[in-house]
């Protein structure tokens, strides 16, 4: 059964730093294509960064430059790391197995098989 559990978030003034981790279990993500996503309050869900099983990412433009993605094979683990935090980037963010569309951000969520259960990250200016 797969499982994605996502921590790491919480509180942080704007200019500073977070790092998301999504740890998965029942399956090896670095075969599929993985995402990061975020809700901010009262807004769709909308897609931050992809890697696919080649290890290619998509950014979106929004955190090009500020967010960046990797991931521990070993442990099965994906990482968000998120610099230069902006209020704007206050959102529930949620890890994803994505199945289709994973260099095209605007539409993968509606491609997603799993999802995981969200962490909150709340900047303030």
């Amino acid at each position: 059964q797969v499982h994605l559990v996502e921590s790491g978030g919480g509180s942080v003034q704007a200019g500073g730093s977070l790092r998301l981790s999504c740890a998965a279990s029942g399956f090896m993500y670095s075969r599929y294509c993985m995402g990061w996503f975020r809700q901010p309050p009262g807004k769709e869900r909308e897609g931050v960064v992809s890697i696919d099983g080649d290890a290619v990412t998509t950014y979106a433009d929004a955190v090009k430059g500020r967010f960046t993605i990797s991931q521990d094979s070993a442990k099965n683990t994906l990482y968000l790391q998120m610099n230069s935090l902006k209020p704007e980037d206050t959102a529930t963010y949620y890890c994803a197995v994505v199945i289709r569309s994973c260099d095209h951000l605007a539409t993968a969520a509606a491609y997603v098989a799993y999802w995981g259960q969200g962490t909150q990250v709340t900047v303030s200016a």
